[in-house]
């Protein structure tokens, strides 16, 4: 059942308007189009934002909670900070004006009408999982060639779903390996990427399968969190190794 929308006040004086789940995650889906009210749910269970509750029991945000949620989410995906740290930080935030290491407090900064914050561009739209592309348009928008994308699909490495359509993970794999040509790799290198991920899914799907498979939908969401966290941590781990390897080449 949906919450009831929050309505808007006028006027000077009166209180500030609160805003329903829904019209939160419109709020916040121009930044995040994978955010899910699920999501939102999840990150309220783990303490990470605490929003008012009507008498009936709905959820009610304030500006100050969007923010919140924005640098929790923003963390997330462009620092791959697991919960645990981002939890620390925000802790640090509400108890003082800096941390005790003497770094800035988190930039929380609240944002307007269609997750616009004032006095700053508009973000890069980021890909979807959601998003559909035919063929034609990947190739343009990757910067593969058709050989090249027709190699990828017979390894393996990039697949299409029925009839022919292309994710924003395609998008993804096929603007690396796009990029990864201009240094001179060819898709035959890649088989060691496509080997090496298949194990880690082997591995990690062990460890969220008995979270994703219980129908309460907080399980699911702490499932698909802990898939997150567990990608991102293991880009950490790949790029780290990677950096070790090649200090004797590189002379440091």
């Amino acid at each position: 059942m949906n919450e009831p929308a929050a309505s808007t006040p006028s006027g000077a004086g009166r209180a500030p308007a609160l805003m329903s789940i829904g019209e939160v995650l419109a709020q916040l889906r121009a930044e995040f189009p994978d955010v899910t009210i699920s999501k939102l749910r999840f990150l309220e269970a783990e303490g990470l934002v605490e929003p008012q509750r009507t008498p009936a029991g709905y959820r009610k945000y304030g500006w100050d909670d969007v923010a919140r949620l924005r640098f929790v989410l923003s963390a997330q995906r462009d620092q791959y900070l697991p919960l645990r740290v981002i939890r620390d930080q925000l802790a640090q935030w509400d108890g003082s004006d800096a941390s005790p290491s003497g770094r800035a407090r988190p930039n929380l900064v609240a944002v307007g009408p269609g997750g616009v914050v004032p006095g700053r561009e508009p973000p890069e739209p980021v890909e979807s999982p959601e998003v559909r592309l035919g063929r034609a348009e990947l190739i343009s928008r990757s910067g593969v060639d058709e050989s090249t994308l027709v190699e990828l699909e017979r390894l393996g490495v990039l697949v299409s779903d029925p009839p022919g359509w292309y994710d924003g993970d395609a998008l993804i794999i096929a603007s690396a390996v796009a990029g990864l040509a201009a240094y001179g790799f060819q898709p035959r290198h890649l088989r060691a990427y496509r080997s090496a991920a298949d194990r880690e899914v082997g591995l990690f799907a062990q460890l969220v399968a008995p979270l994703a498979r219980q129908s309460d939908p907080a399980a699911r969401a702490r499932a698909a969190e802990t898939a997150r966290e567990l990608m991102a941590l293991s880009q950490q781990l790949h790029a780290a190794l990677v950096r070790v390897g090649l200090r004797s080449t590189l002379g440091r």
